[in-house]
């Protein structure tokens, strides 16, 4: 890495995930674990289809959108307002106070956008023709929308963009937004991601028709999502998002902001494989190996997906191997939302010294031998830690995140067992 390219550090995280919004109490339920895992409750249109789901809460649209808006809205749209509204309250920045609104950026990334506004107004037209159709449809369902959202709210009127590489979508902003930063480009990037699969019948149906969903596990939903381990066979849909605010560190550093990590770099998907993509990140950070003290795995659990991210970890780090946990246990896998999320979640893990477990971790797969968190909480105090994103198209993303160099360092929430 350009030693001298500025430096940028996450201040703010906002979050809407099974687990909750409010991000400290996110950490906890990951460190404890407690599972945000649930069976589709009755009327719920996932409801008899699967057997376990990680519903995000309802959002008031009231004080995210404006009044003329507020049935037009995509959830996944919303999802987004919501974490970025949080995620500037944490940072405390004022835009056209702090800092000029052509100097901030906002990159707010989603795999499907707003499948539950297209599959509302399809089966509309089916009923009535083309008069069934909204005048809104595009404004609520295209990807592009939860970005113009967060930029019309804030004023903001820098640089903006939705990146739409499926899984990979939140980490992909995520590293976007230090490119940008470190281009000279912008000062402060809104960043990370949402999904609303769990809202339509249709994006569900098309994962279960494709048995790629967790089954078997109706009388124990919590259960279901199993990264590494044995007995898993699937994954478990879940929806929410997660943005980040990241700022030039001198920047950050000037108005006296406590930053949660440093963010150094991501590389470009190649389609060359996890193995190539992680090293390149280490590298392309100016850090070694062995500086990696915890790897936030991408950890679906589905069979081939877990083991061929083993065995590059293992490939990458051989005998010296970092701790590993997946998320995902607690959460689902939130597709387009999941790179953020899981980005805020190592970023918590680094400002508060504890790793999380993979929950569910009962029996590890032989086939996918690592250094496990598993079981309880890990106290750690790691130089550098790595999240890990992997979505269909090939594209693989890491991310190397560091505790903060500004002059305040921000605190990751509960003692968990130090």
């Amino acid at each position: 890495m350009d030693s001298t390219a500025p430096r940028a550090v996450v201040t703010g995280i906002g979050l809407v995930t099974p687990l909750g919004t409010d991000v400290a109490e996110f950490f906890d339920a990951l460190c404890l674990p407690r599972s945000g895992l649930v069976r589709p409750p009755e009327g719920h249109v996932a409801a008899g289809i699967i057997d376990s789901a990680g519903i995000a809460p309802d959002l008031d649209p009231a004080p995210l959108v404006p009044r003329h808006d507020r049935g037009v809205v995509d959830r996944f749209a919303l999802m987004a307002v919501a974490a970025a509204d949080a995620a500037l309250a944490d940072s405390g920045i004022k835009i056209g106070e702090d800092v000029d609104p052509y100097r901030v950026a906002v990159i707010a990334s989603t795999g499907a956008g707003g499948m539950i506004t297209f599959e509302r107004q399809a089966r509309a037209s089916g009923e009535r023709g083309h008069t069934g159709v909204s005048s809104y449809l595009y404004s609520a369902f295209l990807p592009n929308m939860a970005t113009a959202r967060i930029a019309l709210k804030h004023g903001i009127h820098g640089f903006s963009s939705t990146i739409t590489t499926a899984c990979a979508a939140s980490a992909h902003a995520i590293a976007e937004a230090f490119r940008l930063i470190s281009a000279g480009d912008a000062d402060v990037v809104v960043c990370g991601g949402t999904e609303a699969t769990l809202g339509g019948l249709t994006g569900i149906a098309g994962f279960r028709n494709a048995r790629a969903l967790a089954t078997g596990w109706a009388d124990d939903p919590t259960a279901a999502s199993r990264p590494f381990d044995s007995r898993r066979n699937g994954f478990v849909l879940g929806e929410g998002g997660g943005m980040l605010v990241v700022e030039r560190a001198d920047f950050a550093d000037a108005r006296g902001a406590a930053g949660y990590a440093d963010h150094l770099i991501m590389p470009n998907p190649d389609g060359s494989g996890v193995a190539a993509c992680l090293r390149s990140a280490v590298s392309r950070a100016g850090l070694d190996l062995a500086d990696i003290g915890y790897v936030n795995a991408h950890g679906t659990g589905t069979k081939i997906g877990d083991m061929a991210e083993a065995a590059a970890i293992r490939q990458v780090f051989g005998d010296d191997q970092p701790a590993v946990s997946s998320t995902k246990g607690v959460t689902g896998h939130l597709l387009g939302g999941s790179g953020a999320v899981e980005a805020a979640a190592t970023i918590l893990a680094l400002a508060g010294g504890t790793l999380p477990p993979t929950h569910n971790l009962d029996d590890p797969d032989p086939a996918c031998d690592l250094d496990h968190v598993r079981g309880t909480a890990r106290p750690a105090q790691v130089r550098a830690a790595l999240s890990t994103s992997s979505a269909f198209g090939g594209h693989n993303v890491a991310l190397v995140f560091q505790p903060p160099s500004t002059r305040q360092a921000r605190t990751g929430g509960t003692d968990h067992g130090r």
